[in-house]
């Protein structure tokens, strides 16, 4: 037997002080009936000792929280106080051709970073803390049956020329959620034991704890970056740009394969000038082992009419940047969605110019797609 191929469990994380601890002060947690059967869920529980515990029939329906309109008002307070503990029952993969080959069923969805541009809140309704699902045992089992199936990734293609890539961030940025609880850390080790696949995350914050993960250059972190003046505005509650791009060669270091993730490219008078600036700030913050392997991903902002309306109740100087008629139009997402794009033509051209802008600055960046 290759022991290898079954690691050891990581030991529990213990209470007290934590990465999360400025933004995450737990104080409420919705839990269903069937957390406390699972070792992960106890682990969360007891890191929270005194924080109230309600039991609720579903993390997704969840009277009083989800769905209602009050909690406009209170986001960041929510965000900052509330936990939903749940098992996720759905272990589907949907197939994907731009950050990932396939995303993979999500270990939390939701966040305390307040982005106002966030799509995950659409679908919980003015109210959008993190869940957490406790069985990861289950996940991991069903991402390495999955990969077993896939075999070799005999066609090289823009998301990996070698390995099948698995998004298991789709929903929540893995960073935070790997202070909340040691999933993020299993799928780590477990993409270390998978001989055709590797993990990727997108995040906005800055957890070192993950520098002590050893992923063996089986996990891609994607760094999401914008200019410094328009993240202060739009990335609420996030790491602050200059420390994301600080922490890229320590990431680098630690054995990760690190990408960049200029998403969303929101456009507005002296975006030029504003990218340009943080492209050269990339340049001079990153050395020859980050330079050699960088790619990124380009994605202009999508929007949507009912987020529009939730943001102009908590965060309307946002809106001003992010809801512009007289540029955008309506377009039907993949997933269905009725979604706000730049106009067809008038973005395609800018697209072009956002990656003349960055061959100028960083020639060396791989684009592996840009929309």
């Amino acid at each position: 037997m290759n022991l290898d191929l079954f690691p050891p469990e990581p030991p529990a994380r213990p209470p007290g002080p934590g990465p999360l601890d400025r933004l995450l002060k737990v104080s409420r947690i919705y839990l269903e009936p069937a957390v406390e059967e699972h070792a992960r869920g106890r682990e969360i529980l007891a890191r929270f000792p005194d924080a109230e515990r309600v039991e609720v029939a579903s993390h997704q329906n969840i009277p009083g929280l989800f769905g209602n309109a009050g909690n406009v008002e209170a986001w960041n307070r929510i965000k900052g106080s509330t936990l939903v503990l749940g098992v996720k029952k759905t272990l589907s993969f949907i197939a994907n051709d731009r950050s990932s080959d396939f995303i993979a069923p999500s270990t939390a969805n939701g966040c305390v970073m307040a982005c106002a541009y966030c799509y995950v809140p659409r679908n919980k309704g003015y109210a959008n803390p993190v869940t957490v699902f406790v069985n990861i045992d289950g996940i991991a089992a069903a991402i390495r049956r999955h990969a077993h199936k896939r075999g070799s990734k005999l066609v090289a293609n823009t998301v990996d020329p070698h390995d099948w890539v698995y998004d298991i961030g789709c929903n929540s940025d893995c960073s935070v959620d790997a202070a909340i609880s040691d999933n993020v850390k299993e799928l780590v080790r477990l993409f270390t034991t998978l001989p055709n696949a590797k993990g990727s995350f997108a995040t906005k914050w800055v957890n070192r704890e993950l520098l002590t993960y050893a992923p063996k250059g089986r996990t891609r972190v994607r760094f999401s970056l914008m200019p410094h003046a328009q993240a202060k505005l739009l990335d609420v509650r996030t790491s602050p740009i200059a420390e994301r791009i600080a922490a890229i060669d320590d990431f680098v270091a630690a054995g990760y394969e690190v990408h960049l993730n200029f998403s969303p490219v929101v456009l507005q008078e002296g975006w030029q000038d504003a990218y340009a600036e943080l492209f050269q700030q990339v340049d001079a913050g990153i050395g020859k082992a980050a330079k050699a392997q960088l790619a990124c991903e380009i994605i202009f902002l999508t929007h949507n009419a009912g987020l529009h309306e939730v943001n102009l109740r908590w965060h309307p100087k946002a809106e001003a940047v992010l809801w512009t008629p007289d540029i955008q139009e309506t377009k039907v997402s993949q997933g269905g969605g009725v979604n706000v794009r730049y106009r067809t033509g008038f973005k395609g051209r800018h697209v072009a110019e956002f990656q003349e802008l960055l061959a100028r600055h960083l020639p060396y960046c791989r684009v592996r797609y840009a929309f």
